[in-house]
């Protein structure tokens, strides 16, 4: 696959100096400066030119008053989005709003569970839900992506209280089926278990595969008869479309109760009645004009992450590395080389001078996760780095 050349994905643009995690807060995670990045999910790419043009225009307007995000313009953007891209039609009516997809998590777990009460997330786990879910004094229960057997002798204990679906999967970039997700709410069902579902990556599902939204598979659900359910999902155009530092997510809550329970907190307990107002002008360019631009970037993503399949594999064949079904994340299982972890991470550190994640902030030894949402040389770059580190240590 290959980009269209109506968008400049290659140009690489300096972000040091920007008070930017991935790239000036690299020291405070690996203990050294100056590495080259490939770490937090955030993309080197600058956002759609539809968005910056938005936030410009709603800068030279001047005014940057408090900000209602129940309205209109803001609804019907996501309403478009959702029928456009995923050919789901969606109750405006259930939408809610909050600062981050992990507030609106934090916010739901502490709705829907009690200190001690069991959260079920599949392994490997998205360290964010980690945090949160263990920093609320909740218990983490991790099952292997796709055993099913183990997900429901978790969902089955007497104090699980939520499931928590990354769909798509981060951080293996695995997409849920439709039969996938109706398997894990007929459990979750049964169990009388929420269902939290992040789709934050959703626009990101490659070619051949197809996200399919929770809300969709809750609502077949209620019309088979089985009852609305506890459910919500949560989601940002900020991950897609690359502007996290805007501060902006919203979300779906089916239970009506739910819903202004939700509300009440995020705007008395929370303090957060006004959105900002940059955040709505960026999601409703993104959702009405960005599509073309994301397109485009997930062409050139996934040819990125072609490179790294083919790199990777002539040089340690064993290997038979796949691109992830979604993301820009790749997804590396080095066990079949009995690489050392630590040694690996030292040389890649002070020899090759590469920042990559190591799979056990995942709670996966023996992988790595590679960030490959940048410019093709950057990639080129450090996957060399990563074939030579492997041969030192090996």
């Amino acid at each position: 696959m290959t980009a269209p050349a109506r968008y400049d994905f290659d140009t690489v643009i300096d972000r040091r100096g920007t008070w930017c995690v991935q790239w000036d807060g690299v020291a405070e995670r690996f203990g050294v400066d100056g590495l080259l990045p490939f770490t937090i999910s955030d993309m080197d790419f600058e956002t759609a030119p539809e968005v910056l043009a938005a936030l410009r225009a709603r800068l030279d307007h001047g005014v940057l008053g408090y900000t209602t995000w129940q309205q209109d313009d803001f609804r019907s953007a996501v309403a478009h989005w959702h029928a456009t891209r995923y050919g789901a039609e969606i109750d405006t009516g259930r939408l809610v709003y909050g600062p981050s997809v992990l507030n609106q998590f934090s916010q739901l777990l502490q709705m829907w569970t009690a200190e001690g009460d069991g959260v079920v997330a599949h392994t490997p786990t998205y360290d964010g839900f980690r945090k949160a879910i263990t920093g609320l004094g909740r218990e983490l229960r991790g099952v292997p992506v796709g055993d099913v057997d183990a997900l429901e002798r978790e969902l089955a204990r007497e104090d699980a209280r939520v499931l928590v679906l990354c769909s798509p999967h981060n951080p293996t970039g695995r997409v849920w089926t439709e039969a996938e997700l109706r398997e894990m709410t007929v459990l979750a069902r049964r169990h009388g278990v929420a269902v939290i579902s992040d789709e934050i990556h959703a626009d990101f599902v490659h070619e051949g595969h197809v996200h399919v939204p929770y809300s969709r598979v809750a609502d077949d659900f209620a019309a088979e008869g089985a009852g609305e359910g506890r459910w919500a999902v949560i989601t940002s155009a900020s991950k897609s479309f690359n502007f996290p530092a805007l501060s902006g997510s919203y979300g779906l809550i089916g239970d009506p109760a739910d819903r202004e329970e939700y509300l009440r907190r995020m705007e008395t307990g929370e303090g957060l009645a006004s959105p900002a107002v940059l955040a709505l002008t960026a999601h409703i360019a993104a959702y009405r004009q960005g599509a073309d631009w994301l397109d485009a970037l997930r062409a050139y993503v996934a040819d990125n992450l072609a490179l790294v399949a083919e790199r990777l594999n002539a040089a340690y064949p064993e290997l038979a590395w796949e691109p992830p079904q979604a993301g820009y994340l790749a997804w590396v299982d080095l066990r079949p080389l009995g690489v050392d972890d630590d040694a690996l991470q030292r040389v890649l550190i002070e020899r090759e001078k590469v920042a990559i994640m190591p799979g056990a902030v995942y709670g996966a030894p023996g992988f790595l996760r590679l960030n490959v949402g940048c410019a093709r040389s950057k990639v080129e770059a450090g996957v060399s780095a990563l074939v030579r580190g492997i041969a030192a240590v090996r």
